[in-house]
């Protein structure tokens, strides 16, 4: 059997964290952590293969935690897919110059990220 892709999921709020484990966990190994911090430690140990990432969080936040992801020599290419509540022009803006392979808006429809998730790791192989 093929290992399944993991993917980092990371989001402050514990029902977005439930909803995107429920709808992935059938087709990729997904980690769950609930803070920019615990991505980063995270990080400095696994690479996965993709990170979804809230932009709003507590204490750091998803463009503040992806600015440091991209520091990080072994996971600067790593694609992240940006989950937002949040539709204004800076964050887009900002997470672009960050290099995000994608935005998806919450609340999201499980098979539409099922599928953006499909086409950021077909086009970043």
């Amino acid at each position: 059997m093929m290992e399944k892709l993991r993917i980092l999921a990371v989001d402050d709020n514990s029902i977005s964290l439930a909803a995107i484990e429920q709808e992935l966990k059938r087709d990729y190994e997904v980690i769950p952590v609930n803070s920019g911090e615990r991505a980063l430690q995270y990080l400095k140990r696994e690479r996965p293969n993709l990170i979804l990432m809230d932009i709003q969080m507590a204490q750091k936040s998803g463009i503040e935690t992806l600015r440091e992801i991209r520091g990080m020599d072994r996971c600067r290419d790593i694609p992240v897919i940006m989950l937002t509540s949040k539709q204004d022009k800076a964050s887009v803006v900002e997470s672009s110059k960050l290099g995000v392979f994608d935005y998806v808006i919450k609340p999201f429809k499980g098979d539409d990220l099922l599928r953006r998730i499909e086409r950021v790791l077909r086009e970043h192989k």
